[in-house]
């Protein structure tokens, strides 16, 4: 495996190259701006898109194999974003507002990650289950549905409390998660006839229209740079050190549920990898206090990288130890 083509290749990508740009943009002071009505637009573009795309990817899996996968990812999708949310508000003490926002990221998925482990799987001649699509769909809702609750929750308490009715009423009813959840909806009861229909406009267009979103959040997270300098540290800590700890969550969920070697290097990898798609969209509507710096930092300029110089192999070695019974210590120094 070439490891730094695949990296270039990644990070040369258009959405990545126009987040850049966003900064760039910000530091020559240019007058380049995104109207507030456009970027609320898009965002909603982005999560009902993502919400079709798993909802036809599960249409076509078989369900007794998809079952055991599917409670697995849902159980992933419940412990990490608690877990990261701990952490970045304890150990990072960061702001409610940023630690839910890190717990949105880093218990959701990237795509990005998600197809080059795909190829690196490929090139290893290790092929996992053909409904992980699917899952990776399935993956993105639970954290931004946990780490709402959350902020929710501490937000009610400081106000004194509010019935949990109230609380999962105003997450349901929002945007966000009506969109995700209606999206699946949507993608998975449509025929084939009408999926081939909606195709042009939600899968065909979705990475043009991501590549304009990222451009805004690149002007955003440069406006915010501030917020990282007092979080570097830390966040060099986290986006490197918790996709390794969510990895063996994930491969140890995918071997419980009987996926095989690719399938359980899959979800491993799913657990490690910190969404820039539907994260940071759902977080921009729902959480606009939170720091893009952060979030953006963590997620795409630290985690992204990491996992795709070292964390992709590193998530294989990881699925033959569990796999084979070997100790992972053993697992991890190549024996």
């Amino acid at each position: 495996m070439n490891v730094s083509a695949d990296l270039l290749a990644n990070l040369t990508s258009p959405p990545i190259l126009a987040f850049f740009l966003g900064i760039l943009a910000y530091f020559l002071r240019s007058d380049l701006r995104v109207p507030p009505q456009v970027h609320e637009a898009v965002s909603l573009f982005l999560l009902l898109a993502i919400g079709i795309k798993g909802g036809i990817a599960l249409s076509a899996a078989p369900l007794h194999e998809f079952l055991p996968a599917l409670f697995a990812t849902l159980t992933l999708g419940a412990i990490t974003p608690v877990a990261a949310y701990l952490l970045a508000r304890y150990a990072g003490r960061l702001e409610r507002e940023d630690a839910a926002a890190i717990a949105a990221h880093y218990g959701s998925v990237s795509a990005v990650t998600f197809m080059a482990a795909l190829a690196f799987l490929d090139r290893a001649q290790v092929h996992p289950e053909p409904f992980m699509p699917a899952l990776l769909a399935i993956l993105e809702a639970p954290a931004i549905l946990i780490a709402l609750v959350i902020l929710r929750v501490g937000q009610r308490k400081g106000e004194g409390g509010a019935p949990l009715s109230t609380l999962f009423h105003e997450i349901f009813s929002g945007k966000t998660m009506l969109l995700l959840f209606g999206g699946l909806i949507i993608g998975f009861a449509a025929s084939p006839g009408d999926q081939a229909k909606i195709k042009p406009f939600f899968v065909e267009l979705f990475f043009g229209i991501l590549t304009f979103f990222m451009l805004e959040m690149g002007l955003l997270a440069a406006a915010r740079l501030k917020d990282v300098r007092r979080n570097a540290l830390f966040l060099l800590i986290f986006s490197t050190t918790v996709p390794v700890a969510f990895s063996l969550i994930g491969g140890y969920l995918g071997l419980m549920a009987g996926l095989s070697l690719g399938g359980i290097a899959m979800l491993a990898t799913m657990a490690a990898s910190a969404s820039y798609i539907a994260a940071p969209a759902a977080v921009r509507l729902t959480i606009p206090q939170a720091s893009p710096a952060i979030y953006l930092t963590a997620s795409l300029g630290l985690t992204l990288p990491f996992n795709l110089l070292i964390g992709i192999p590193l998530y294989l070695r990881l699925a033959h130890a569990l796999s084979e019974h070997t100790p992972l210590s053993l697992a991890l120094l190549g024996l």
